[in-house]
């Protein structure tokens, strides 16, 4: 079959959000046709090479996020009126739903696995009927007319977004928004909406695949929602981070003024249970991307969760040679940024040298951007504050009990080497996805002490001690008993090892998709008329059988690979009020 892979920011440029996913994706599934657009974030990833693409990738065609020169199109009367008339409708659903519902919903999941954290409130029918509507006429009207850039641009999309939100359904803090307010909002909408004036959904585009695949939520689904809008094409989308709480948690109370926040939050709100619902299959990465889906109307028959797909080969010498760990070092790996709260994990560490003197800890990771530079400044200095005694060396192994290293340097020339180190690996965020740090010391066999934060205790599944975040004294317990307890460590690693060979690897998530991609077009075949040599219609070219009516997807329980040992799915068993451990 063939296949439209939307992207956004990431494959198949060199650099880029699921580039590595993306790839061992098109790579594995060698028996389909991949036909890849990708929606570029900035001018530098599109200066970049792309990835060595397999000869399954036929083309790769790419479109701006980051910019959008005006197209000159030039409306006349009518299709100013009808312009008018679509965004009035579209800014009409928006600002009826500007509440505080859609505020509230920043502050749930960060740094919580629990459906009953979300707040947010599904959208109303009516509301949602009305942006969906609204959302394809104005993709009808640039097919016809030649685009939107300049509509959206114009003084009068900003007053049609100002008489909504004085409107009298619309709620009171659309009617606080001010004129700088309106600016802003108007000139996002207009940034989201340019999938809409693309010119990808004929048959010589997306129009032509049997399935389009969007690999995150947001344009990149919306690209997925106008493809199957014109042309019947089901829709696949895969969030394994969801894009709604990346907006919600991107703007923040010291980001935006209440009024923008409301706005854009209704917006992408509707947005997301649009396609929610026009989706035939959703594949979130772990259950708590898909309570998110749920909570914001996501059809719970239509949801497979197919966990990420990771590489353990290079793993492999590491995961069957346990003795190579450091007994006495506790090992940290990823990105430096204050999201990762390596602040409690020293404090946490303090704590740990009162009970075992001889305790190392490693942070292996670099920093992310200038944020990153400074918490990284930040954390040295602590270090130096809490081990004075310790601190006249370089910060390396051996002048003092933490060291901060970046992968490549002489001790951790590679990323199994970093993991290698230490005979336990700790995980100290107070916001996660997917820990793909923490899988990763999985297929090293390592024991782990993380906090209870995003996907973490459904990842290990019961095979590591998980303590609540920002609790030093928790984890400073947890990482005592397992320095304390090699059996238990060696025990845990083992169970972890399984675990993660079970379900992270990239044959499990190539396998996953491949039924997907089958289960989705043989009960909903794009219907196309097929000609012959001579250009008249191919009779019985397509099965009757493809086009049998009826309710398809009944109940299905979380996808999970067969085989799978009964600890792999049980849940971790509290042992303390501070550290849990499942492993049976």
């Amino acid at each position: 079959m063939r296949i439209g892979l939307v992207t956004e920011g990431g494959y198949p440029y060199v650099g880029g959000d699921a580039r590595l996913w993306c790839d061992r994706l098109v790579h594995g599934l060698d028996q389909h046709e991949f036909d890849v657009y990708a929606l570029s974030r900035g001018r530098h990833q599109e200066a970049e090479s792309l990835v060595p693409l397999p000869p399954q990738v036929g083309r790769v065609r790419t479109a701006p996020l980051w910019t959008a020169a005006d197209d000159g199109v030039v409306y006349g009367r009518r299709a100013r009126r009808r312009f008018a008339e679509c965004y009035g409708e579209l800014v009409a659903a928006v600002s009826a739903g500007a509440g505080t519902e859609h505020t509230g919903s920043a502050r749930a999941g960060v740094g919580s696995a629990h459906a009953s954290d979300i707040r947010s409130q599904d959208a109303p029918a009516d509301l949602a009927d009305r942006f969906g509507s609204a959302l394809y006429a104005l993709a009808e009207l640039a097919r016809e007319e030649g685009g939107l850039v300049g509509a959206l641009r114009s003084d009068a999309a900003v007053r049609t977004l100002e008489s909504a939100c004085r409107a009298p359904r619309a709620l009171r803090t659309a009617r606080e928004a001010r004129v700088p307010d309106l600016l802003t909002v108007a000139a996002h909408l207009e940034r989201a909406l340019r999938p809409l004036s693309l010119d990808w959904y004929g048959d010589d585009g997306l129009g032509g695949a049997d399935l389009c695949h969007a690999t995150s939520g947001g344009p990149a689904a919306l690209c997925g929602l106008l493809a199957r809008h014109f042309s019947g094409v089901p829709l696949l989308v895969t969030e394994y981070g969801v894009h709604l709480r990346s907006h919600y948690l991107t703007l923040g109370p010291d980001a935006a003024p209440p009024a923008v926040r409301a706005l854009l939050g209704a917006f992408h709100g509707l947005l997301a249970a649009e396609v929610y619902q026009g989706a035939e299959i959703l594949t979130p990465g772990n259950a708590h991307a898909r309570r998110w889906q749920e909570r914001c109307g996501a059809d719970r028959t239509r949801i497979r969760t197919v966990y990420p797909g990771m590489a353990a080969d290079r793993f492999t010498e590491v995961g069957e040679s346990p003795d190579r760990a450091d007994p006495r070092t506790l090992v940290w790996v990823g990105r430096v940024d204050p999201a990762k709260d390596l602040v409690s994990l020293l404090h946490a560490f303090a704590e740990v040298r009162k009970e075992e003197p001889e305790a190392r800890l490693r942070i292996v990771g670099a920093p992310s951007g200038a944020e990153g530079e400074a918490y990284l400044g930040h954390c040295r200095a602590l270090a130096a504050q809490l081990f004075p005694d310790e601190a006249e060396g370089a910060h390396a192994v051996g002048d003092n009990p933490v060291s901060f290293e970046e992968i490549g340097a002489p001790d951790a020339p590679t990323l199994p080497d970093a993991y290698a180190a230490g005979a336990v690996v700790v995980l100290s965020s107070v916001v996660e996805g997917f820990p793909v740090s923490l899988v990763e010391a999985m297929f090293c066999g390592r024991a782990t002490v993380s906090t209870d934060v995003g996907a973490v205790v459904e990842v290990i599944g019961g095979t590591g001690l998980v303590v609540p975040p920002r609790n030093p004294r928790a984890f400073a317990e947890a990482c005592v008993a397992l320095l304390r307890d090699p059996e238990r460590r060696e025990r845990l690693g083992a169970a972890a090892r399984a675990r993660a060979l079970e379900l992270f690897t990239v044959e499990q998530n190539i396998a996953a998709f491949h039924g997907i991609y089958l289960e989705i077009v043989s009960h909903c075949p794009v219907r196309r008329v097929i000609l012959d040599d001579s250009g008249e219609p191919l009779p019985f070219a397509a099965p009757a059988e493809s086009h049998v009516p009826g309710h398809w997807t009944g109940p299905t329980p979380r996808v999970l690979p067969r085989s799978i040992p009964t600890w792999a799915t049980d849940t971790p068993v509290r042992a303390t009020p501070l550290a849990t451990e499942g492993a049976r």
